[in-house]
């Protein structure tokens, strides 16, 4: 794995170049804004993995995910942030980052946490390469009535209009959803089915995704994704297309 680490505070990256070497990948380090953006200009589909403070000198993070976002849709991108908030965990998931981890953090929490955003890409690259290398794909994975989504085209319709600006993370999260209609998942269940987190995930980045993807819907019609209280959410589109 190819990993670019933008960190102002070299201490921290020194620490984590300890453990990256460890897992024998090629970490490469930007201290600030700019240097990161230009980095990743340079060779932009050379990388695997991005690790992204908050707090930067020059460009702060949330720009940075943002430039990063206008030339790769799909790189992965783990934001780290001092910051506890729901409001900038939000933030940095509409500025286009996958996951967040918040400061402090173990590293060995932060190296699962890369595990299992990278092995989830892979699996997504294979998906989309078996797809566009096959006979043909079939047209929808999951389609209703009211709701189609089909993960050739990584697109979703609701009442046959398009809920726009999917990012990968949340297609994953409402395809998860739609394919078993009416049955409840916990968070604990999206963590590791979406995210593969089994002991090191933080509940409150499904809460953020739910969050951000139900705007995305309400934009086209009725709400899909229901909150089922004490126990986790549904999807159910049997009130659309009234």
């Amino acid at each position: 794995m190819k990993i670019l680490m933008i960190e102002d505070n070299k201490s921290v990256s020194e620490m984590m170049g300890m453990f990256f070497k460890k897992e024998q990948w090629d970490a490469h380090f930007a201290y600030d804004g700019n240097e990161a953006i230009d980095m990743f200009k340079a060779t932009p589909h050379d990388w695997d993995m991005i690790t992204l403070d908050l707090n930067l000198p020059g460009k702060d993070g949330m720009t940075v995910s943002f430039e990063i976002r206008q030339i790769s849709q799909t790189v992965p991108i783990i934001m780290l942030t001092a910051r506890d908030s729901e409001s900038d965990q939000v933030l940095g998931l509409e500025m286009g980052a996958d996951d967040y981890v918040t400061k402090p953090f173990s590293p060995i929490t932060l190296i699962a946490r890369i595990k299992a955003l990278y092995r989830r890409a892979q699996m997504n690259t294979i998906g989309d390469n078996t797809q566009q290398n096959g006979d043909q794909a079939e047209d929808f994975d999951v389609e209703t009535n009211n709701f189609k989504l089909s993960s050739s085209t990584r697109e979703a319709y609701l009442d046959d209009k398009l809920i726009p600006d999917l990012t990968p993370k949340e297609f994953d999260l409402l395809k998860t959803l739609a394919q078993k209609p009416k049955q409840v998942f916990s968070r604990e269940q999206l963590l590791q089915l979406v995210w593969d987190y089994e002991f090191h995930g933080d509940e409150r980045t499904v809460d953020a995704h739910i969050k951000k993807l139900r705007q995305k819907i309400e934009k086209v019609g009725p709400q899909v994704i229901q909150t089922v209280w004490g126990v986790g959410y549904k999807f159910d589109d049997s009130k659309a297309g009234d």
